[in-house]
């Protein structure tokens, strides 16, 4: 690549003006990515938490704070005395003593709704990020969370907007429009829409009495009473990580019986036996998966099914007010502390000179920091085996197949030659080789629960494994090794069985808002050529593959240099940062090279040499669930960068 190739090179081809020109203009360019690399590289490290790792900052989320305004507005209500109808002389500004759990609780209702009252989209509705386009889900849980409570004119004006807006995408507000538009924005999977549904219902939005669930699909949760060890044989409606809301939920529809005596027989003999499951599943800090939604869904459901005293309630609550933000919104997730840290020691660590430019006793706290997050014992939500990863260092998270490659592929980089982090390492890597499917793909949570698409091997997360076991075979036995390579040639396989005509392949995490079904091709053709190098011997066809999707790539890079989700789709600095990391890791071809070139120079001018970074709305649970994270475009930009430097040996200028 022309761009960063020493001037003293090509000083005997200079053959004309315009030549000097154009090279003098490419130096300015060197020192521009050098700067933008040292801007970049300072404000990552600038970003750690005074321990000494990752926290991040997710944004926040109209979906999470529509579900824990409701929330705890149902609890309040189903705990107060049905006479009291003004503020308690305990109320923050009553000038009366401190407000207890319930007043202070009834103050993040009010600055809930008023946080969703202002960041209503100009349509009408509402996304799930501040920066997200309108959906009906979201829109229909913020319509659901005003359903009840003294509201202000603009809360009032903003439901009748809300209103509109669903009328004209769902055809009405009525049961017979809404219902089918959300229960075929998710298709069979259950895991979303029902929930929704379920709080549109205790919201009265839906009708009243029992024509209100009528037609709201119910969840089997008798089947809680069976071992968790059986879940994955009973082609649950549900994903893997949905246990809690199947069971709260499908215990609001026994408080409101079905018509078949034989069903309503089973849920009242399975009822304590759920119960007792879901208070064991429930982590320390009441927040199921440390996500605010989950939470929220199930204690408005035991709330609804009359169990507003049971002590998942209570924990969930003191999860809900403690995840309030000052500005009266909720984020989708605490936080995704382990991710953020893996992602940022990989970026890091891309740099030849890593090691030079991070001190040993910074890259010492790390490598401690993350063997410390490894699951040590049987989980207690997932029954996953030990050896795994998280995506938090909260005990509500649970362990996926995305981060455990990630924090393999960290510790790789801080401490490979040490006998415990082998030790570790070789865990992790058991733990992914037993959750291979037998399609030869890798699931995020659970092997065998591939009915839902959450829960089916993708091509994401088997590249990532694929990097993670690669980068430890040369140190771990010589049994290990062999296994390694067995699955590694059924992921493969899978790789090229399920690359798509075009040559892209699809993602499961990250999904793009303007892309056509809101899928991001770009980010999974990018995560699987990371995978490569070519190896024929793995599989004939995998060089092909890869060959293929390089060209996809160059094919979807926009016209301004950066990328987006596809071919047309605005740039983002997160899509063009790791497009641009795997193009500058794979090929030397003058193509490439100028691909990687423009997405530079797009890096630079749209992060103002790294002095800002403007985060994108990221999809995720297959993109229909959006967020972002402040972290990514610093991340990914330092990435591409470093990977750029590696392949072209930039000179410190």
């Amino acid at each position: 690549m022309l761009l960063f190739i020493s001037r003293k090179q090509f000083i005997p081809r200079l053959e004309s003006r315009r030549i000097r020109m154009m090279l003098a203009m490419r130096s300015l360019d060197l020192r521009a990515l050098e700067e933008t690399l040292d801007n970049a590289r300072r404000a990552l490290l600038d970003a750690r938490v005074a321990a000494g790792q990752w926290e991040g900052e997710l944004s926040s989320s109209a979906l999470s704070t529509a579900t824990a305004v409701f929330a705890l507005s149902l609890y309040g209500r189903a705990r107060l005395p049905p006479s009291r109808t003004s503020p308690p002389k305990n109320a923050p500004g009553s000038g009366g003593a401190s407000p207890s759990r319930e007043d202070h609780a009834n103050s993040l209702v009010a600055r809930g709704r008023d946080w969703l009252a202002a960041n209503q989209n100009p349509d009408g509705g509402w996304g799930d990020t501040v920066k997200s386009l309108s959906n009906i889900s979201t829109t229909a849980l913020c319509w659901a969370a005003f359903a009840t409570g003294v509201q202000s004119e603009t809360h009032h004006a903003g439901v009748s907007r809300a209103a509109d807006w669903l009328t004209t995408h769902a055809g009405g507000i009525d049961p017979d429009h809404l219902i089918p538009a959300i229960i075929k924005r998710y298709g069979k999977d259950h895991t979303f829409s029902v929930p929704i549904l379920t709080m549109c219902a205790l919201a009265g939005r839906l009708g009243e009495g029992r024509e209100a669930w009528r037609r709201i699909p119910q969840l089997p949760f008798e089947l809680a009473a069976f071992p968790q060890r059986w879940f994955k044989w009973f082609r649950l409606p549900v994903v893997s990580y949905a246990l809690p809301a199947l069971i709260a939920i499908g215990l609001v529809h026994h408080h409101r019986p079905t018509r078949n005596l034989f069903a309503s027989v089973a849920r009242r003999l399975a009822r304590s036996r759920a119960l007792r499951l879901l208070r064991r599943i429930q982590p320390t800090t009441g927040g199921y998966l440390e996500a605010t939604p989950l939470t929220s869904f199930v204690v408005m459901s035991l709330v609804g099914a009359g169990l507003a005293e049971h002590p998942v309630v209570s924990r969930g609550i003191e999860f809900l007010v403690r995840s309030a933000r000052a500005d009266g919104s909720w984020p989708i997730d605490t936080n995704l502390a382990t991710w953020v840290t893996t992602l940022s020691v990989n970026a890091l660590a891309i740099d030849p000179a890593f090691e030079g430019n991070f001190p040993a006793e910074e890259r010492r706290h790390l490598h401690n920091w993350l063997m410390n997050q490894q699951i040590r014992a049987e989980h207690p939500y997932t029954l996953a085996d030990p050896g795994c990863w998280a995506w938090t260092d909260l005990n509500g998270g649970v362990p996926d197949a995305d981060d455990t490659p990630g924090a393999l592929l960290a510790l790789h980089h801080l401490s490979p030659d040490e006998e415990p982090t082998i030790k570790a390492a070789a865990q992790g890597i058991i733990w992914l080789l037993n959750l291979q499917n037998r399609d030869g793909g890798i699931p995020t949570f659970c092997r065998g629960w591939g009915k839902l698409p959450f829960d089916r091997s993708s091509a994401d997360l088997t590249a990532h494994t694929l990097r993670a076991w690669a980068a430890w075979a040369p140190r771990v036995s010589a049994e290990l090794r062999a296994r390694i390579t067995i699955a590694s040639r059924q992921a493969i396989k899978y790789l090229v069985r399920t690359q798509r005509a075009d040559g892209a392949w699809l993602p499961l995490w990250f999904g793009n808002q303007h892309a056509p079904d809101d899928e991001n091709p770009t980010y999974g053709t990018a995560r699987v050529l990371l995978a490569g190098p070519v190896d024929e011997v793995m599989n004939p066809d995998w060089g092909d593959a890869l060959r293929r999707g390089i060209r996809w790539l160059l094919a979807a890079q926009n016209p301004d240099g950066g990328w987006g989700g596809g071919a047309g789709t605005p740039s983002t600095i997160e899509e063009t940062g790791v497009a641009v990391e795997a193009l500058a890791r794979h090929s030397t071809d003058p193509d490439v090279g100028a691909a990687v070139d423009r997405g530079v120079q797009w890096l630079i001018l749209r992060t103002d040499r790294a002095r800002q970074f403007e985060p994108s709305p990221i999809g995720f649970y297959f993109a229909k669930l959006w967020y972002f994270e402040k972290l990514y475009p610093v991340i990914f930009t330092l990435a591409a960068l470093n990977a750029v430097k590696r392949k072209t040996c930039l000179p410190r200028i």
